[in-house]
């Protein structure tokens, strides 16, 4: 009996120094992406050689620049790089989900999922770390040219994607370098580095 009420007097400091659990970042779903499988590599880079054929085959020429940038992820707060990889990835599913690519996403299924899953859990990240978090001044301006690429190759019309299908004319001065069809091939030759930006995310302080 005594010792009873020995531990219910000390209830409450013992719960006091034992751990609460583990902080909330390290049950979010990104800690899978540190160390992406060689088979999710293999299916992105097959996907990207065969789009890479097809704007061989069709003569599609493009040097745009909307993946270009002079500072590293690392350089980020990882609310920051969550931010950033989310909007690149919503970026390239816009491309991916058009009927000009379908082609592409029926043949190469899985890192299409690959990617999907990827901007979900960093959705629920997001929502669960920092729903209130606004972007650095230098991700801000990034952000901006993102989504102004997304709207580009999401505005109805009628012209043709690089694989040869109707798609939506554009209307605008669009350069050559910024038509649909060359954002699309930006954003799907440069698939690696949004997931070098996904894994940097991943790692957190690590990522130097």
């Amino acid at each position: 009996a005594l010792l009873l009420l020995l531990l219910l007097a000390l209830g409450p400091s013992l719960a006091g120094a034992l751990p609460r659990g583990t902080p909330r970042h390290r049950s979010c779903g990104l800690s899978k992406y540190r160390f992406l499988l060689p088979t999710e590599l293999k299916a992105v880079q097959k996907m990207k050689e065969d789009f890479v054929e097809t704007m061989l085959l069709s003569d599609h020429k493009c040097n745009t620049r909307v993946f270009h940038r002079k500072w590293s992820t690392a350089e980020l707060s990882v609310p920051d790089r969550m931010t950033l990889v989310e909007a690149e990835l919503d970026l390239a599913m816009a491309i991916l989900e058009r009927p000009a690519a379908s082609r592409l996403a029926e043949t190469h299924p899985r890192p299409l999922a690959f990617l999907a899953q990827a901007r979900e859990d960093l959705r629920g990240c997001s929502a669960g770390e920092a729903p209130a978090h606004q972007p650095s001044g230098k991700l801000r301006h990034w952000l901006h040219k993102l989504e102004t690429a997304k709207q580009k190759v999401s505005r109805p019309g009628r012209s043709r994607g690089v694989f040869g299908r109707a798609r939506p004319p554009v209307t605008g001065p669009f350069s050559p370098q910024e038509t649909p069809g060359c954002l699309e091939a930006s954003a799907i030759l440069h698939l690696f580095q949004v997931l070098n930006d996904l894994k940097c995310t991943a790692l957190r302080e690590d990522c130097t």
